[in-house]
């Protein structure tokens, strides 16, 4: 081989590496930017055939119903706490800052935090949903379900509350 088609076989190594390098190095910063979005009985129950739950100090998305009469605000700060449920579980969410407009009891809402022991999310925002009709479809299949009154999700709580 001559000297020439040496070189230019080293040029190609060397730009394959670096490209090889640069994007693993992307991958790992991304990683820890990903949030994963998951209903309330994925959290308990877990998330598709494997059943893998979250754990304890990740990062994600949880989206669900806010359950009626669980909203709990502390009258000397801005800390919010109340639960989110979908026909397959509940879980606890608590928030500090000030809540959207459009946040209400019975009403959908994304909280996006880390996940503490317990079921708890600890949210750094929570986003309510708008009166647009789109959503996004594979978060409206994951939200048929928690759109059953409280009644039918949790009957033998009296007036369907917990």
């Amino acid at each position: 081989m001559n000297t020439r088609r040496k070189h230019r076989l080293y040029l190609v190594l060397a730009i394959l590496t670096g490209v090889g390098l640069a994007t693993a190095l992307v991958m790992y910063a991304l990683r820890s930017n990903i949030d994963l979005f998951y209903t309330p009985g994925e959290i308990i129950n877990g998330k598709g055939a494997a059943q893998e739950k979250p754990v304890a100090g990740q990062r994600l998305r949880v989206g669900g119903m806010v359950l009626p009469g669980s909203v709990k605000r502390d009258p000397q700060t801005l800390r919010v706490s109340f639960k989110l449920y979908d026909a397959r579980g509940t879980i606890g969410v608590s928030y500090q800052g000030i809540l959207p407009d459009l946040f209400r009891e019975g009403q959908g809402v994304v909280a996006q935090g880390v996940l503490e022991p317990g079921n708890l999310v600890n949210a750094r925002e929570v986003l309510a949903k708008h009166d647009e009709k789109y959503t996004p479809p594979e978060i409206e299949d994951a939200m048929k379900p928690a759109h059953k009154p409280v009644a039918a999700l949790y009957p033998s709580a009296p007036g369907g509350r917990l």
